[in-house]
């Protein structure tokens, strides 16, 4: 096969990479230059290389996607709570306010110290809520909807869940 000349021009720190690696190679520079344009225009020449980046790719994938569905939970969790905490709780009196706040530091103690146990173990409660969810009451995400009061849905009287699922049936008997 016939070869084809050509004229490059190289930056001095490059030239000076060039001839080490050359020089390491017994001096074949045309094979070195053949051989990296040959990587750069033809990848394929690597095999197993695409394989595994698009294997990384895909695991990388899915742990965004349940990163992203964990804080979409906790973001839907934490509003829902914000709203329904804001408009039930009453402003307290100020003789009870002081009261209050010592009670809050101790119970955000508490919850604190809930919160470094939990991410100390590898069992979150999300996965826990939603295991339990798709155990007990696989249907509930297709059939909820978001402003919908919970006495409206089957098996829930007053607002609260029914500890027996026929007990919503019979009434307040």
């Amino acid at each position: 096969m016939g070869k084809k000349r050509y004229t490059l021009y190289l930056s001095r720190p490059l030239a000076r990479k060039f001839d080490l690696v050359a020089q390491q190679r017994q001096g074949a520079k045309s094979a070195l230059v053949e051989e990296a344009l040959r990587a750069s225009l033809e990848p394929q020449q690597h095999p197993g290389v695409e394989e595994g980046l698009a294997r990384r790719l895909n695991d990388l994938n899915k742990s965004v996607a349940s990163i992203k569905r964990d804080v979409a939970i906790a973001t839907e969790t934490l509003a829902l709570f914000v709203r329904y905490f804001l408009t039930i709780t009453p402003p307290l009196p100020q003789s009870e306010q002081e009261p209050a706040r010592l009670l809050g530091k101790e119970r955000f103690q508490v919850f604190v110290a809930q919160i470094g146990r939990r991410l100390a173990g590898d069992h979150r409660l999300v996965s826990e809520v939603l295991e339990s969810i798709a155990q007990n009451e696989p249907d509930l995400f297709a059939t909820a909807s978001d402003d919908a009061p919970l006495k409206s849905r089957p098996g829930h009287r007053n607002g609260q869940a029914s500890p027996n699922p026929s007990e919503g049936e019979r009434g307040n008997g």
